[in-house]
């Protein structure tokens, strides 16, 4: 009888050690029968060149069928090193998703509609779409608008007027006889435009006319006699004033315009520096997402590892081969997967929102979608880095150091204007005209036309202050301030250069490490499997395969990080020269 149990627990533990030959790639359950969402037809693409972008993938940017579906692999011998479902490479060696996921099923705890969205979708709707960018959008329209508005001080003043004067005077008594008072009237009326040309010449076109008339009484007495009168006279005449010293050179209204030029420049700048800062965000969340996604699968797998031992543990146990305390052990282990993958499901769903918020300008149409990204970041695309290229790019093609270069030219400028209120004002002026006049208005326009009674003056003024004190403590200010800004400048361009200089080195690293996590990871497989063979004839302990399985978990989820690491340090190198638009090949034009 004793032999017959022995025999029984030998054939018992030959079968467990089928059964966990041929369970190890069992995945970890999800739904798969939620319907895949297409793309939205409705999709506003954005103006960019044809070429738009494209994921650093190898690839052509495909949208990736969703297949909930798809059959998973027979397991084999061998069927823990990958798990099931995933290949490295497909049969004929094209790659695929990470493990070789080609069709992405629904993580639990993400929504069933899902939208199949490759980096170039995502980056289009980014363009329409985001807040930061709308915002920045308007910047250079205000800009223009104030450009426009600074030539209003070339605007010509046009002013009428017409007044009407009535005075009694004189009003006295002579000898008893009351003498009437001398009444005068006059209707006057004027007119002028005028205003300032860009060489600073003030002009002013004045054209006068006026008709006085009335009584005066004279005499005493019974002498006294009237004497109407009534006549008209009036004037054409330009008044013309040019600076040769100070405001020559440059004026207010100069100032004003060079300035607001400038400011147009920075602004636009500041719109393509917006840009890059939204692109980039916007391929670091789309890498992100991707590797929340593949988190998560690890973590399944990691789950159904767990869950598999604590199934074969307990068979073993009700057979006698294994203590209870080897299956508490187990227990923990699939109780800290469990936490693990909830983890990494929230996770998930925060990167996934994270991204949606970047996407849109209407977070609730996106609210009940999810986001499935068409790109696969199976492995490291080898580049070559040119530190000196990437400092020549940084050097020209960074906007915020192109804004800083233009600050400085804004401070030239304004110096430029302070220095020149140093001068005294010496203006030349000149004034020419034709007057006429008559009895009636006809007679003065006929006169004023014919140019019979021409007048002209001219001269010069000079006003000089004593001491000047403000205009000159204002040119030392402008001085000091031109002198802080091209230091904050210099040391602008030594932190674009070590900030190149850092990303180079960080992409280098990046692409060092996925070839050595991927060793780890298949290390560890190879580690497990073996380990897994040996506990099953009795030769190691759950401690060890649980151990072993941890650090499969942790090398599977180091190598997808150090996956998007890679792509996320190539995109942090591109913003770092400024060359994040033409990378993804995306054109702005301020109009």
């Amino acid at each position: 009888m004793k032999s017959f149990s022995v025999l029984l627990a030998f054939i018992l533990t030959a079968f467990s050690a089928v059964a966990q030959t041929d369970t190890n790639a069992v995945a970890m359950p999800v739904e798969t029968n939620a319907p895949a969402l297409q793309p939205d037809p409705n999709t506003v693409a954005v103006q960019t060149n044809a070429n738009a972008v494209a994921a650093q993938t190898g690839t052509n940017m495909a949208t990736m069928l969703v297949e909930p579906n798809a059959p998973a692999p027979a397991s084999g011998t061998n069927a823990a090193v990958v798990p099931a479902g995933m290949s490295a490479l497909d049969p004929v060696g094209r790659p695929v998703g990470l493990h070789g996921t080609n069709a992405a099923a629904v993580p639990v705890g993400m929504n069933a509609a899902m939208r199949a969205m490759s980096l170039e979708d995502c980056l289009q709707e980014a363009l329409q779409h985001n807040f930061d960018i709308q915002v920045e959008r308007t910047a250079p329209q205000i800009s223009l608008y104030n450009l426009r508005g600074s030539y209003g001080g070339y605007d010509p003043t046009f002013n009428l007027s017409g007044e009407h004067d009535y005075t009694l005077t004189g009003n006295s008594v002579s000898n008893g006889i009351p003498i009437p008072a001398n009444r005068s009237e006059n209707n006057f009326f004027n007119s002028d435009i005028g205003g300032l040309l860009p060489w600073g010449l003030t002009y002013d076109f004045k054209g006068t006319i006026e008709k006085p008339y009335g009584t005066t009484f004279s005499g005493s007495g019974t002498n006294v006699t009237s004497t109407p009168y009534k006549y008209s006279d009036g004037s054409i005449e330009v008044d013309l004033t040019q600076p040769l010293l100070k405001n020559f050179w440059i004026d207010s209204t100069r100032l004003t315009i060079r300035l607001a030029k400038n400011q147009l420049k920075s602004s636009e700048q500041g719109l393509r520096l917006q840009f890059i800062t939204s692109v980039t965000a916007v391929e670091n969340a789309y890498y992100e997402l991707i590797y929340a996604q593949e988190n998560v699968k690890v973590q399944q797998e990691a789950l159904a590892l767990a869950q598999t031992q604590l199934d074969q543990d307990q068979q073993r146990v009700q057979i006698g081969t294994l203590a209870q305390l080897d299956v508490q052990q187990d227990e923990a282990q699939v109780a800290t997967s469990k936490a693990n993958l909830i983890a990494a499901q929230y996770m998930l769903v925060t990167d996934q929102n994270f991204l949606k918020n970047l996407l849109t300008d209407e977070y609730s149409r996106w609210h009940d979608k999810g986001i499935q990204p068409t790109a696969t970041i199976t492995n490291a695309p080898l580049q070559l880095f040119d530190v000196q290229d990437s400092w020549s790019k940084g050097m020209t093609m960074r906007p915020d150091l192109l804004q800083a270069r233009l600050s400085v030219e804004a401070q030239g400028i304004t110096l430029k204007f302070d220095r020149n209120q140093l001068f005294p004002e010496l203006d030349l002026k000149g004034t020419y005209g034709y007057g006429g006049g008559g009895q009636q208005y006809s007679d003065t326009f006929g006169q004023i036309n014919a140019g019979s009674q021409p007048f002209y003056k001219y001269g010069a003024q000079l006003s000089l202050p004593l001491s000047n004190i403000k205009a000159r403590n204002t040119v030392k200010s402008d001085k000091m301030t031109l002198q802080q800004l091209l230091l904050k400048l210099k040391q602008l361009e030594q932190n674009v250069m070590v900030g190149i200089d850092n990303a180079v080195k960080q992409a280098e690293s990046a692409y060092e490490s996925v070839n050595a996590t991927r060793q780890a990871r298949i290390y560890a497989e190879a580690a497990l499997d073996a380990e897994q063979k040996k506990y099953a004839v009795g030769k190691s302990t759950t401690f060890t395969v649980l151990q072993l399985q941890n650090t499969l978990t942790a090398d599977r989820a180091q190598e997808i990080r150090s996956l998007a690491n890679y792509y996320e340090a190539l995109v942090n190198l591109a913003q770092q020269e400024g060359s994040t638009l033409e990378r993804n090949h995306i054109n702005i034009e301020v109009k």
